[in-house]
């Protein structure tokens, strides 16, 4: 393998899941090209891994099949002469540009009926391999091998130049204490503690001297202002005010972080700050923080984990329930630190 191209998910928490891949196969093949095929919204966490080349960008979105661009997508990566595509999506669209391109070996699970698309196939066995992160490495492997352990967590890049850059151009200084808040998740309201305890944890953080920053997309702006409503004069709200790359160093410039499961969670454990992960309807038994300092705080009611956008049975008990006096609890340590 001398030049390789990633198909990259279409999800920040699962982009920064592969990346210990990506560190292993330049582990094992020292003067790889490693380029990435990837939606613009993801480039930015690719963009902060050691050894990432070229990001092309990705303009197919989820659902989108639209053959003829893909197919002239693939005509102008075949002639930057890739030996080896790694696929880490398991649909069967994301496997057509590298066989369009004809890239010799393509390499992925089998997936949506993708016989003829991917010729170095790997079968999925779940109970061995239960984590996405696994899974992913396991590309590394010829298929059929044992994967390789002990399996590295991922890293994102944030320097103290960087962070001093990111400061500056928002006009912002670091305050003594920080605790960053990411109270949005993409996946939909099941998955999202409710805005009212973070604004408890705001206000009960504040009185000890932090202050709080919220993180998010532009779509959790209006969740983020009404925390801050709550909670007058503690809570910074940067949800959408920020580009990917400036929240990834604003959240490593923290102290601790409170998120739901959502890709800032994996930011987060990345830039290696402590974390206290909420779930509700989500179970962190597929895609848990990969952090050695991170929490993980979950209710375990019988109705849970649900996997739905919204709640069932439309109590929301799973994280109603989980009272920030409880989250407050978990951050002890870090707050006497």
């Amino acid at each position: 393998m001398r030049k390789a191209l990633i198909i990259a998910p279409s999800w920040i928490g699962d982009t920064i899941m592969a990346q210990p891949l990506f560190a292993r196969l330049q582990q094992r093949h020292p003067s790889l090209q490693l380029d990435a095929l990837a939606p613009r919204w993801v480039a930015p966490v690719l963009r902060r891994m050691a050894g990432i080349g070229e990001i092309i960008d990705n303009p197919f979105g989820h659902g989108s099949l639209r053959l003829k661009e893909r197919w002239q997508l693939a005509r102008q990566l075949a002639t930057r002469g890739y030996d080896s595509a790694l696929v880490l999506p398991n649909s069967l669209k994301s496997a057509l540009i590298p066989a369009f391109a004809g890239i010799p070996r393509r390499i992925g699970f089998t997936g949506e009926a993708r016989y003829a698309l991917i010729n170095q196939r790997h079968h999925l066995d779940p109970q061995a391999l239960p984590l996405m992160l696994e899974r992913f490495m396991q590309l590394a492997e010829i298929p059929g091998a044992t994967l390789e352990r002990p399996l590295p967590y991922p890293v994102l890049q944030s320097t103290p130049e960087q962070q001093a850059q990111t400061l500056a151009t928002l006009g912002m200084r670091r305050p003594d204490k920080i605790a960053a808040f990411c109270p949005g998740a993409e996946y939909g309201p099941a998955k999202r503690w409710p805005a009212a305890h973070f604004a408890e944890l705001a206000r009960l953080l504040a009185a000890q001297g932090y202050q709080c920053w919220l993180f998010g997309s532009p779509k959790d702006h209006s969740v983020a202002e009404e925390i801050s409503q709550l909670a007058p004069g503690c809570c910074l709200n940067l949800c959408g005010t920020t580009s990917l790359d400036q929240a990834v160093d604003l959240i490593a410039l923290s102290d601790f972080v409170v998120c739901n499961d959502s890709g800032l969670m994996h930011v987060a454990a990345a830039v290696g700050r402590p974390l206290v992960a909420l779930y509700g309807s989500s179970s962190p038994g597929f895609t848990p923080p990969l952090s050695t300092q991170a929490r993980i705080l979950n209710l375990e009611l019988d109705c849970s984990p649900c996997f739905k956008r919204d709640c069932p049975l439309g109590h929301l008990d799973c994280l109603n329930k989980l009272m920030p006096a409880d989250v407050l609890a978990a951050c002890a340590n870090w707050i006497e630190r």
